[in-house]
């Protein structure tokens, strides 16, 4: 099976999740207001969005993956290095939500920040396998 193949899958998948959270987002914003401090409402709000606007963008990215010529685990690798960046960057603002406190760092805060070192790594690279295959 190939990179190309199952990773999107993955990425559709979890997608679900990002669905889920909104829903949720929604009831303690609306049905269950002030259940969150406006701190983790920010938090709760920023990882929501960047993981379904990630998941977005891994969907795009799988498809320029196959036409960067890689070897197929270098495909794989990349892939997953990618979609440990969604995770790491928007799963930092959830730990940020449950561990931060205001105008502090916090580990959410460096698995966001790592996170973003990931997605940067795994973008650059396909850029540069693109523009060697031009």
């Amino acid at each position: 099976m190939e990179a190309s193949t199952l990773l999107p899958a993955v990425a559709v998948f979890s997608l679900v999740t990002v669905e889920f959270g909104g829903h949720a987002l929604l009831q303690l914003t609306t049905v269950q207001n002030g259940t969150l401090t406006p701190l983790r409402e920010r938090s709760f709000r920023a990882g929501h969005a960047h993981a379904g606007v990630l998941l977005i963008l891994s969907l795009v990215y799988f498809l320029y993956l196959p036409r960067a010529g890689f070897s197929s685990g270098t495909e794989w690798l990349f892939g997953i290095l990618l979609l440990a960046g969604v995770l790491a960057q928007s799963g930092g603002f959830f730990l940020h939500l449950a561990l931060g406190t205001e105008g502090h760092s916090s580990p959410g805060t460096h698995l966001t920040r790592g996170g973003a070192l990931l997605l940067a790594a795994a973008l650059i690279a396909l850029g540069v396998g693109l523009v060697q295959h031009l």
